[in-house]
């Protein structure tokens, strides 16, 4: 029911124009919010055809208000304001309480705290419909200061200012005030108010006392949803999941927020294939409560968490269903979860179907992060380019996603003009995580000295992911004086991670200082430390299946170490050496071996290859980092089998296919070849290994005529020099005849070097120097040399 002003001039009388504003509050198109502000200014258009003497009085202009509350629509309200001024009307306390709702709803509170300030008698309404805006608008102390006014002008309190009041309380942890309320609210009989104790009941919760809260919920006389869904949610945010499944089981009127806080919290607790469980029982047919979008963005995480793909395409089935794919904020999450649970372009096409004017900085980020995580770091630039050409703000949050791809991908000096960039063009203040992404950054590139200069220049305390990134480089790099100065920091920041512990003494293993193992050993069981236990799970038919180490509790056991034995024969036959340095006990090689072929992400990936067809993907997620010996043997295994393998670990996305890893073994590589070769095959069997780092070929002796162009291309390009002193020149100052093959992603700049294994080559260590530069700033550095051999 629409009528215009104007279309007749008609005098109205204050009842007609009174019964048509209620009219039109009952009409369903009301809904719609073009319908009402068009409706709201036909409204205003006939209080305008009133004449002088049909001055309207608070009860014609207060529903008017009353439906612009909670409608976003500011200009009408404005100019309706602006009209009762004109008509020389100054609201009473409840006009003013509509009017302050009205701005307050708008988020106008500059213009509700004037129109409060102008009622010269104020009472509960006018207090509580300011206190309402400042509370939904984030100003918990000026919430608590209007409270204070009150106590002043002696103004009651009602149970709709407890709740208000109590909220500040929650959001400023304020639990001493929140009590003082509560000994209000039981002087003025208002405790057992459903709207006052389910705030008190929130208050306790969220200021950490979970006791009190029950205490309460469990006298109070009449409780309702809300009352329920605060405690459950108190339980499940601590940890108590009996207690807060016997309160759901109870629960005989749960609504959406409750089923919502009971996923949620299974999800915040790890427990994800619980969530996905009740979620499914939220979408049967008979079901009375359905999932809305919230509760979508409650169980995704879990899929994410479990890398449950197959579950998350069936719930991304479930939005598209249910209209909900229109939603930004539901393609942003579904966005996330595609990339965490390692499909990438699927991340992708949820992004692309987010409108442009509905990508908001958290859409870009979640695509930043998403590249960032599987180490596509010039994919991650180029979002952000398009970011800032969408004049899109980056934040933080941005530059710790961006920062961290250029580091996963080995992009340092496209990384540092980043970090200087955000302070000085995006005005964005580098925090602590954008210090340890720089440090991250400088480490992996084996810049470790910089590194150690950066955080000494930092104009705050370093805090433990910059220290844990510097000992991170330190065992990448086995730079031990370096690590040593970051764990002594880490065992005082914290004192309780066992991983800071295991770092350092695998460093002290591999150089042979078993005091110093036994030392940290004896620290740990002093402080009642026990190593967190790597395991790796994934997904088989909407199922996820964990395995541990050396674990014989998988009902397929048997299966899956057959194909153990089964699988180092071929991958050895394919040049897979396995790298033994790393099992750092005193046992015989063979058992080292053994314990090498029990690691839980190869347990994983056998379960994978004896349940799924060939050509299948395979998705598994380990909790700590992959060590380097999976790593090349999952190379072999991709190669051998035909299959994609994508490992989710504690840092990254790897996808190993066709025998090569995404993260393009981000290290620095020597070879040093002292047999003559056929150097065209062995340069064939490189490239095909490592395709993305650049090759440089120095050839010493006759040997230079068996590739000439290849080095003549390869050494044009990169403008090196490259001098070798080998250990054993038979007493001669001038080196024997032999083959150094280098390959450099990006300069490198480090004490030393790790190696992936050729599967056709062995590799006895020596040990070399070698001075590597651009020409211009030559950077010697102490290595390790490979001697490949036939």
């Amino acid at each position: 029911m629409q009528f215009q002003a104007g279309r007749r001039q008609t005098k109205f009388s204050i009842s007609s124009f009174q019964n048509l504003v209620l009219e039109v509050a009952r009409e369903p198109k009301w809904k719609n919010t073009r319908n009402q502000e068009k409706t709201l200014f036909n409204c205003m258009g006939l209080v305008s055809v009133l004449k002088e003497d049909q001055v309207p009085d608070s009860l014609i202009y207060a529903p008017v208000f009353q439906l612009l509350t909670g409608t976003n629509c500011l200009k009408p309200g404005q100019q309706l304001h602006a009209h009762l001024t004109l008509r020389g009307l100054y609201p009473d306390a409840y006009l003013g309480a509509k009017i302050i709702a009205m701005y307050a709803s708008c988020g106008d509170l500059q213009s509700a705290r004037r129109v409060f300030d102008g009622i010269s008698i104020q009472n509960c309404l006018t207090f509580n419909a300011l206190m309402r805006g400042y509370s939904q608008y984030g100003h918990p102390h000026t919430t608590l200061q209007l409270l204070l006014q009150m106590h002043g002008q002696n103004v009651p309190l009602d149970n709709f200012t407890f709740p208000f009041a109590l909220k500040a309380c929650s959001d400023l942890s304020a639990l001493w005030t929140g009590k003082c309320l509560h000994s209000q609210s039981l002087l003025t009989g208002l405790e057992f108010d459903m709207y006052v104790g389910t705030s008190l009941i929130d208050m306790y919760v969220k200021c950490g006392e979970i006791r009190d809260a029950r205490r309460l919920f469990d006298i109070m006389p009449l409780r309702d949803v809300s009352s329920w869904n605060a405690l459950i949610a108190g339980y499940m945010k601590y940890g108590d999941i009996f207690m807060a499944e016997e309160l759901f089981a109870r629960n005989s009127n749960r609504n959406i927020i409750s089923w919502t806080a009971m996923i949620s919290g299974y999800a915040q607790n790890g427990l994800g294939s619980k969530a996905l469980a009740l979620f499914d029982d939220m979408v049967k047919v008979d079901s009375e409560v359905k999932p809305n979008w919230v509760t979508i963005l409650s169980v995704l995480p879990a899929c994410a968490h479990f890398s449950a793909l197959e579950q998350g395409v069936r719930i991304h089935n479930y939005v598209k269903c249910v209209g909900l794919d229109k939603n930004s904020v539901v393609q942003t999450a579904l966005a996330a979860m595609y990339a965490k649970c390692g499909s990438l372009n699927d991340a992708r096409r949820c992004f692309d179907q987010i409108s442009e004017r509905d990508k908001g900085v958290i859409a870009w980020n979640t695509m930043i992060t998403a590249y960032a995580s599987h180490g596509k770091g010039q994919e991650a630039i180029r979002t952000f380019e398009d970011m800032i050409r969408a004049r899109a703000r980056p934040d933080e949050f941005t530059f710790t996603a961006l920062l961290s791809g250029c580091s996963h991908s080995g992009l340092v000096d496209q990384g540092l003009w980043y970090f200087d960039q955000m302070r000085s063009t995006h005005s964005v203040q580098p925090r602590m995580e954008h210090f340890a992404c720089v440090v991250d950054l400088l480490g992996r590139a084996g810049r470790l000295v910089e590194a150690k200069q950066l955080i000494e220049r930092m104009d705050m305390d370093p805090g433990p992911s910059i220290w844990g990134a510097l000992l991170s480089a330190g065992k990448t790099h086995k730079y031990l004086e370096i690590a040593e100065i970051a764990a002594r920091r880490l065992f005082v920041l914290e004192p309780d991670n066992t991983g800071n512990y295991v770092l350092l003494s695998n460093m002290y293993a591999e150089v042979g200082r078993w005091d110093e193992v036994n030392k940290l050993r004896a620290l740990l069981k002093d402080r009642g430390l026990k190593k967190n236990p790597g395991c790796s799970w994934t997904e088989i038919n909407g199922k996820s299946h964990v395995f541990f180490g050396g674990d014989m509790s998988h009902p397929q056991a048997r299966e899956i170490y057959m194909l153990l034995e089964e699988l180092p024969k071929k991958i050895k036959d394919a040049g897979y050496i396995p790298d033994t340095s790393l099992v750092l006990h005193d046992v015989s090689e063979e058992e080292k071996q053994i314990y090498l072929n029990t690691h839980s992400e190869k347990l994983a990936i056998a379960f994978g290859l004896l349940n799924t067809s060939p050509g299948t993907t395979l998705r598994v997620t380990k909790n700590l980092r992959i060590c380097g010996d999976c790593h090349t043997a999952t190379k072999f295994i991709s190669r051998i089998y035909a299959r994609e393998i994508i490992v989710r670990d504690l840092n990254r996305f790897h996808h190993f296919k066709d025998g090569s890893c995404s993260c393009g073994d981000y290290c620095t590589l020597l070879f040093l070849i002292t047999k003559p070769l056929n150097v065209p095959f062995l340069f064939q069997q490189v490239e095909q290994i490592l395709p993305r780092i650049k090759l440089i070929l120095e050839v010493f002796g006759d040997i230079t005529a068996a590739f000439p162009l290849i080095v003549k291309k390869e050494m044009k390009k990169n403008h090196a020099f490259l001098a070798c002193t080998p250990p054993k020149c038979n007493g001669s100052h001038k080196p024997r005849p032999r083959t150094l093959l280098i390959t450099r992603r990006p300069r490198p700049e480090t004490r030393s070097i790790r190696f992936p294994e050729l599967g056709f080559l062995s590799h006895p260590k020596l040990s070399g120097r070698l001075a590597i530069g651009d020409g211009f700033r030559p950077a010697p550095a102490e290595v390790t040399v490979v001697e490949l051999q036939r």
